[in-house]
C-alpha cells in the first residue's frame, strides 16, 4: 500500500477509484465501503484508494470538543491495508485546506491531485469550506463524465448502526464486546515500546510503555489484555491507559502493560495490545504502596479473566 502526505507529485499520480473519510477505528461500515471501492476498482483497472484527514476535522476547529478517537494513525492505516486499498492520501487538515471552496477541492484535490474516476460517498457527504459541498454538486461533475459516483446509505447490522460514534460509545462504556461486534475484530491498540521512568519495576511490576499520540483516547482505565508481537502466542497481562494521576501530573496520555512472568527488555519492538475486559476506572492514590497494592490487585483478578477468557 502506497501512502501520500497529501496528494502525490504529477509523475506518481495513478487513477484511482476513490473514497473519502475519517475512517476512525475503520469499523464494519467502513469496511463494506472499502469493500465496494476494492471492487470497483478491479472491474475498472483501477487503483483503489482512500482519503483520510489527520487531525480529525473536528480536532482543527474545536480541540476540547473533539469525538474520542478510536485509532491511531498506524492501526488506522494497518487496516486500510488489509481492507485491499492500494493507496492513502493523507491530508493535513489545517486552516489553508479547511479554507479550500467546494469547488476547489474537487478540482484540485479530487480531479487533478487525487486523478479519480469512481468516487463513492454516504449519503451525508459535505465537504469544501463551511460544509458547502454536497452530494448534489459531486453529481453535477458526475453527469458531465468528469467521473463516476456512487453514493451509499449508512450500514447497519439487525437495525443497529454501524458507526464510529456508536464504537466510541461502546468504549467509553467498557462494553468491549460490543466494541468487537462493531468493529468486527477485538479492539487493540499498537505502538512501539518507549522506555520510562522505570518507577513500575521498582514496584515489582515492570511495564512496557505505549505512547498516546492524541489527547482523547476513547479507552481509559484498567484493563486485562492479550499482547501480540512479542512471542509466537499473545501474552497476558493487566494494562493501564490513562494519565497517571499518581506519579504524573503532566496531562500526559500514556497505555502502560504490565505482562505476566515476562522479563525481557523490548524497546523499540512494536507490540499490538488486545482489551479483553475493563476492570475499573484509574484512580490517584496518596502513596506509591497503596498503588503497588492496586496494581498486585488488578493483577490477580486479570489473571482470573484472562484463564477463563475465549482465545
Amino acid at each position: 500500500m502506497q501512502i501520500f502526505r497529501g496528494v502525490p507529485r504529477p509523475e506518481r499520480r495513478k487513477p484511482c477509484a476513490l473514497t473519502v473519510g475519517n475512517f476512525d477505528g475503520v469499523h464494519r461500515g467502513h469496511q463494506a465501503l472499502l469493500a465496494r471501492v476494492t471492487a470497483a476498482a478491479r472491474a475498472r483497472g483501477l487503483a483503489s484508494a482512500v482519503m483520510t484527514f489527520e487531525p480529525h476535522p473536528r480536532e482543527f476547529f474545536a480541540p476540547q470538543a473533539a469525538p474520542m478517537r478510536i485509532s491511531n494513525l498506524r492501526d488506522k492505516l494497518g487496516a486500510l491495508q488489509a481492507a485491499g486499498i492500494d493507496r492513502v492520501f493523507i491530508q493535513h487538515f489545517n486552516r489553508r485546506f479547511a479554507q479550500l471552496s467546494a469547488i476547489d477541492f474537487v478540482e484540485s484535490i479530487l480531479l487533478t491531485g487525487c486523478d479519480v474516476r469512481w468516487l463513492l460517498v454516504g449519503d451525508d457527504f459535505r465537504f469544501g469550506a463551511r460544509r458547502a459541498g454536497d452530494n448534489a454538486l459531486l453529481q453535477q461533475y458526475a453527469s458531465h463524465g468528469r467521473f463516476e459516483l456512487e453514493q451509499m446509505p449508512t450500514f447497519d447490522d439487525g437495525g443497529e448502526r454501524i458507526s464510529s460514534t456508536a464504537v466510541r460509545t461502546a468504549l467509553a462504556a467498557g462494553d468491549l464486546t460490543r466494541a468487537e461486534r462493531l468493529l468486527g475484530r477485538p479492539y487493540a491498540i499498537s505502538g512501539r515500546v518507549l522506555h520510562g521512568r522505570k518507577l513500575g519495576r521498582s514496584m515489582g511490576f515492570p511495564t512496557l510503555n505505549l505512547r498516546i499520540a492524541h489527547a482523547h483516547p476513547a479507552v481509559h482505565g484498567i484493563f486485562a489484555v492479550r499482547v501480540h508481537g512479542i512471542g509466537r502466542e499473545p501474552m497476558r497481562g493487566v494494562a493501564s491507559i490513562g494519565l497517571r494521576p499518581t506519579v504524573d501530573q503532566q496531562g500526559r496520555w500514556l497505555l502502560e502493560v504490565h505482562l505476566f512472568d515476562f522479563t525481557r527488555e523490548i524497546y523499540g519492538e512494536l507490540v499490538n495490545v488486545e482489551f479483553v475486559k475493563k476492570l475499573r476506572e484509574e484512580q490517584k492514590y496518596e502513596t506509591l504502596d497503596a498503588l503497588a497494592a492496586a496494581i498486585r490487585r488488578d493483577a490477580e483478578q486479570a489473571r482470573a479473566v484472562l484463564s477463563t477468557a475465549p482465545a
